[in-house]
């Protein structure tokens, strides 16, 4: 009898609903792989937009009519329970967290990975759930803050929601960083954003900070709720508006700013990064870990056999840190 493993595949383009449990052989791990027992696995906003094929022109990548890997799913962790030829980063037993890039499939039950892909050990600092998320709004917003917008110490950071996966990561990041931090969030979540280390918290419910008068060297837009030219007006001279979520008034003010003006737009696919410079990244996360100045924030966890409850739990986009599926 033929061994299966258990995952969450996508019909069609759509709602939550398109999700379907299914069973399939179980793979075995070829040169330079590992085949990892999933323990936990990410459940993300990004997720739900491939899952829904959101913005449109992202199917030029993930397939025209249907997704081309029809598989759910990238940030997991779990342990190593088989090895392929040639595998020398890790051992049989080794608990290791990553993700799955583009080959999806993250949210199931087991997973075959290359060795030299973006794959960690895993810390006995973070629990399976805890590494699941670390590469998602951890890693996304060490890479906005310090590559794409390379923030200095001392200057002044607004991270606009700053309650969610990315947001609350990037407050305990940039003041890690010696920013000056301003979050925005519900007046519901702004004791949790302040305890991560915001100076301060704007209810969006009751003020809109492109009307304020305070300036900011960094508007780091984790949602995608705003735009250049509305943070604009909030920025110093030399400010930078970096934002994850691509969309067309944003490549057109990356274009339009690389030319002209000392305010910028900027933009990054963070996950599109070779696997070397995100292992990088996370290792100087799981430093900041260890030394006790990050700690991914945690919603709830869903049993495995509810991912459909999962994302529309997302897609409300009042959750608190991160999803995992378990």
């Amino acid at each position: 009898m033929t061994e299966t493993f258990k995952a969450w595949s996508i019909r069609r383009y759509g709602g939550p609903e398109e999700l379907i449990p299914v069973e399939r052989p179980l793979p075995q791990p070829g040169p330079g792989e590992v085949l990892i027992r999933i323990r936990a696995s990410a459940v993300t906003r990004a997720d739900t937009m491939m899952r829904a094929g959101i913005p449109r022109f992202a199917r030029a990548f993930l397939g025209l009519g249907r997704p081309r890997r029809d598989l759910a799913g990238t940030g997991l962790s779990g342990e190593v329970i088989a090895l392929g030829e040639g595998v020398t980063r890790f051992g049989m037993g080794d608990e290791v967290f990553g993700e799955t890039g583009m080959n999806f499939g993250g949210n199931a039950s087991h997973i075959c990975l290359d060795e030299t892909g973006t794959l960690m050990p895993k810390p006995p600092a973070l629990n399976h759930e805890e590494a699941a998320v670390m590469c998602d709004g951890v890693l996304t917003s060490l890479n906005f803050l310090r590559e794409i917008a390379e923030v200095r110490a001392g200057e002044r950071v607004l991270v606009l929601g700053g309650s969610g996966s990315l947001g609350s990561a990037a407050v305990q990041i940039a003041k890690a960083m010696g920013a000056d931090v301003t979050a925005t969030a519900s007046a519901r979540n702004a004791d949790l954003v302040s305890s991560l280390g915001s100076n301060r918290v704007i209810d969006y419910t009751r003020e809109d900070f492109s009307r304020s008068t305070a300036r900011y060297d960094v508007i780091y837009d984790t949602l995608g709720v705003s735009s250049f030219g509305e943070a604009k007006g909030a920025l110093t001279p030399t400010g930078r508006y970096v934002c994850p979520v691509l969309s067309a008034g944003l490549l057109a003010a990356m274009l339009r700013t690389a030319r002209f003006g000392r305010r910028k737009a900027r933009f990054s696919a963070t996950g599109l990064q070779k696997p070397e410079a995100l292992r990088t990244m996370l290792a100087e996360l799981l430093a900041m870990v260890e030394a006790g100045t990050l700690r991914p924030v945690m919603d709830r966890s869903f049993p495995f056999d509810e991912l459909v409850a999962a994302h529309r739990h997302v897609e409300t986009g009042h959750k608190q840190g991160n999803v995992t599926l378990v």
